[in-house]
């Protein structure tokens, strides 16, 4: 049944999800309590780790056929995409440079550090303004 299987995938999805929050923040946490400072050091190697994760997990389900497709909905998208969302980023920037689409590839890079780093700026700033 179509239905119970979308349902699956997103009860796995979510199940993941779950799991990647929490490994975030185990990781973020730990890092930073082993090596305190200013830096977001904890964010940057789970980050790092993430898209390591991403990179051996594509190639396993999609090259190898390890895990079948419907794990990635699981691990890809639930466990790494709460992780990190810079998993993602950096697989679809991959692909648009291996498919030779460079100038896709650096928009996606720029666009994504400063617009983003932008919109979080506009939405504290919006919020000072309106509920300070």
């Amino acid at each position: 049944n179509r239905w119970n299987e979308q349902m699956t995938n997103l009860l796995l999805i979510g199940l993941g999800g779950f799991l990647g929050a929490l490994s975030r923040y185990g990781l973020t946490t730990a890092v930073q309590k082993g090596i305190p400072g200013v830096f977001p050091l904890g964010t940057l190697l789970t980050n790092i780790f993430g898209c390591f994760l991403m990179g051996i997990l594509v190639y396993l389900i999609q090259e190898k056929e390890v895990f079948p497709p419907a794990s990635r909905g699981f691990l890809l998208v639930g466990l790494l995409g709460a992780m990190t969302t810079f998993s993602t980023f950096s697989l679809e920037t991959l692909r648009l440079i291996e498919n030779g689409r460079w100038i896709f590839a650096a928009g996606n890079v720029l666009g994504s550090v400063l617009l983003c780093l932008a919109a979080v700026a506009l939405g504290r700033f919006l919020m000072k303004v309106f509920l300070p």
